[in-house]
């Protein structure tokens, strides 16, 4: 059974409307367009707006479900991800991804971005920004794109590193930004606001148990180090990430490491080919993993991608994984009863 983390986000739809119309009917500006230019800091560097985009493309599903929680369906051209990074159909803005255009399932492109007429693209470094393939904000901007960098994935200029804020304040960077790019901060501060609420509202255990992220792979483990969504998810539900000293946001590390930190439970991440049940029966019988308490104890807890990047979902996979780590079992999202 997959999981139900983001039902509790249908408080969160807010009921958010299109916006409405930037001339008047008599040619005159409105207040909406009186608001620009409008300039915002996005990863070390000011971007200026001169008007609303009107036709943004979005990659990757968190990316796409921060522009749909903001009710801006109608300033989309469309968006790209594959259709193995979590379920949209269950979620407060499913009707938002109704609205607008599945661009692609593979990966984003120049192309892509042209035949779609976008004035801006939203992706990040390692969500679609890549140098080897030449699709980077500079390369748009050569075209007469702009791009904005999802704060998660913002490079600390140490090298190729992600990470240069708390993975939660780069969600709630990232919703004022596009409060303010797209004129609807009055949504962007509610959303915000009510974000902190829920995660305020976790309690904190005297003692947190150890937690493991396991993305994939089975020579070396790929998961989640201090500046990736996923440490700060098991940071506010009570646990605490036992790769949480890697400054870096989502990294390649050894099993030895696992092992040597004995993590108590272990948080699988579901999407790509391999299922979460696949995963779980992996780690279950990977002779290193014998030993390791989560693995004897049966403790493995199944959280969506889509929960585990920067979204709009992250409050409510906090609040599913609190109850988990509290000892409930949450709506079978465990291993005893997904196995």
């Amino acid at each position: 059974m997959r999981t139900k983390a983001v039902a509790a986000t249908a408080l969160l739809a807010l009921g958010l409307t299109a916006c409405g119309a930037e001339i008047a009917p008599g040619g005159g500006a409105t207040a909406a367009s009186a608001h620009y230019p409008v300039t915002v800091d996005n990863c070390g560097s000011r971007i200026t707006f001169p008007q609303k985009p009107a036709r943004t493309v979005t990659n990757d599903v968190g990316i796409t479900e921060l522009m749909l929680s903001l009710g801006l369906a109608d300033r989309m051209a469309g968006y790209v991800m594959p259709d193995d990074k979590g379920r949209i159909d269950q979620v407060a803005w499913k009707d938002g991804y109704q609205r607008t255009a599945w661009l692609s399932r593979k990966q984003i492109t120049k192309e892509i971005v042209l035949d779609a007429k976008a004035d801006l693209v939203l992706a990040g470094w390692h969500y679609g920004y890549d140098e080897g393939r030449g699709f980077t904000p500079q390369a748009l901007k050569a075209v007469g794109v702009d791009a904005y960098v999802l704060t998660e994935s913002c490079r600390s200029g140490k090298g190729a590193e992600r990470g240069v804020m708390s993975p939660l304040d780069a969600l709630y960077t990232d919703l004022a930004n596009l409060g303010e790019i797209f004129d609807v901060k009055d949504r962007s501060d509610r959303l915000i606001a009510d974000f902190k609420a829920q995660v305020a509202a976790v309690p904190q255990p005297e003692r947190r148990p150890s937690v493991f992220l396991y993305d994939s792979g089975q020579d070396k483990p790929y998961t989640a180090g201090k500046f990736a969504a996923a440490d700060e998810i098991i940071t506010k539900a009570g646990g605490r990430n036992v790769m949480g000293d890697v400054a870096d946001s989502w990294v390649t590390s050894g099993w030895e490491e696992v092992v040597r930190r004995d993590p108590e439970v272990i948080v699988v991440n579901d999407y790509g080919d391999t299922t979460a049940d696949a995963k779980r029966a992996f780690l279950k019988s990977f002779p290193p993993l014998a030993g390791v308490s989560a693995v004897k104890n049966d403790r493995i807890f199944v959280l969506d991608y889509a929960d585990l990047v920067e979204s709009p979902r992250n409050p409510a996979a906090i609040t599913a994984l609190a109850a988990y780590l509290r000892g409930g079992r949450n709506g079978g999202q465990d291993s005893g009863q997904n196995g």
